[in-house]
């Protein structure tokens, strides 16, 4: 799932992402909160007619975003008070407040407040965060619940997030606790922090093994094209990573063999597209010559053809990937997939 932070995918137009064959994006509660605010959006229509994206959107609770605050905030069980990076003005953000926000901004699926914290992490601090989790998702769904009764009920997903850091079972029991409250979809959040990748399968994959299996499984803020096809192969549906749009700002593309660092001088006079095996618009038209050039020059038209040829990149692995398992050759894929990466051009 491409990120849209500031409902947004930097660098791309909404065009753009459909013609990539997008289906759903994410866009950030905390931001979309702080500006242009919740209730202008919800006035103006909500998020879709806001942005004017009629696909699926996917909203954060906006707690990553407060606990990355250290410096600003302040963790209690009834919330999170902590001040904006904006302009310094004071807010709450409850497991309510962060349900009423999503509610107001109309997004498809919306999750639930979270406890965060940084791994690797104590075990009594472990314990802590997913005894409030559990219980900040119960308030949330009690919220949610006697928010949408009636017939003027919205078509929105909420989903329930599973923490416990690097401890399975911690994992395992977040899961059972959460499932009590049943939520359509289940996230698997506090991972791709700093940990192992085999780490992050490990936990994935106990935690998958307990979720229902007809109901998504979302692993947030994943991964490399390398590991994509690990998690899948772990029981994930879902993931959503800033890496694509990131990397193409920062010059970084990733191909079918390997990264290309497009402004190394090697590629001065490569007249090849970025990927000779790649589909994408960019490819067809562009070498990496140019592309070089784009950046060496500080065009604003660098990020932009490079974003667009990730953002393809990513969505075409995950059509592989679906692709492989409907044959059948997902364990290959993925090992290929590795192998590319470790051995590519830089």
């Amino acid at each position: 799932m491409p990120v849209g932070t500031a409902a947004t995918v930097k660098g791309l137009t909404q065009e753009a992402l459909e013609g990539l064959g997008a289906k759903i994006i994410l866009a950030n509660t905390y931001h979309l909160y702080l500006r242009p605010g919740h209730e202008l959006i919800r006035k103006l229509g909500g998020l879709h007619a806001f942005m004017s994206w009629n696909s699926a959107i996917l909203t954060d609770s906006g707690g990553y975003q407060v606990f990355s605050l250290s410096e600003l905030r302040k963790i209690t069980d009834e919330g999170v008070r902590f001040r904006s990076h904006l302009d310094g003005s004071e807010h709450l953000l409850t497991p309510e407040k962060a349900t009423e926000i999503q509610l107001a901004l109309g997004s498809d699926i919306a999750m639930v407040l979270d406890e965060c914290i940084k791994t690797p992490a104590p075990r009594n601090i472990a314990e802590g965060a997913l005894k409030r989790t559990t219980e900040w998702a119960r308030r949330a769904r009690r919220y949610f619940l006697d928010s949408t009764s009636g017939d003027d009920r919205p078509a929105q997903w909420q989903f329930g997030i599973v923490q416990g850091a690097t401890f399975a079972d911690l994992r395992r029991e977040s899961a059972r606790q959460l499932l009590e409250l049943d939520f359509p979809g289940y996230a698997v959040g506090g991972l791709a922090v700093g940990e192992p990748h085999g780490m992050t399968c490990e936990m994935a994959a106990e935690v998958s093994a307990l979720l229902p299996k007809e109901r998504p499984r979302y692993l947030m803020g994943v991964g490399r094209p390398e590991q994509l096809a690990d998690y899948v192969a772990r029981g994930i549906d879902m993931m959503d990573c800033v890496l694509p749009t990131r990397a193409a700002r920062h010059a970084c593309l990733y191909t079918s063999e390997g990264r290309v660092l497009i402004k190394n001088a090697r590629y001065v006079e490569d007249q090849r597209p970025i990927d000779p095996r790649c589909t994408c618009s960019v490819c067809q038209r562009y070498t990496r010559a140019y592309l070089r050039h784009l950046f060496a020059a500080g065009e604003i038209t660098a990020a932009i053809l490079a974003t667009h040829h990730n953002v393809h990149f990513y969505l075409d692995t995950m059509r592989q990937i679906r692709e492989a398992i409907t044959f059948g050759h997902l364990a290959n894929f993925a090992a290929e997939l590795r192998a590319r990466y470790e051995t590519g051009p830089a």
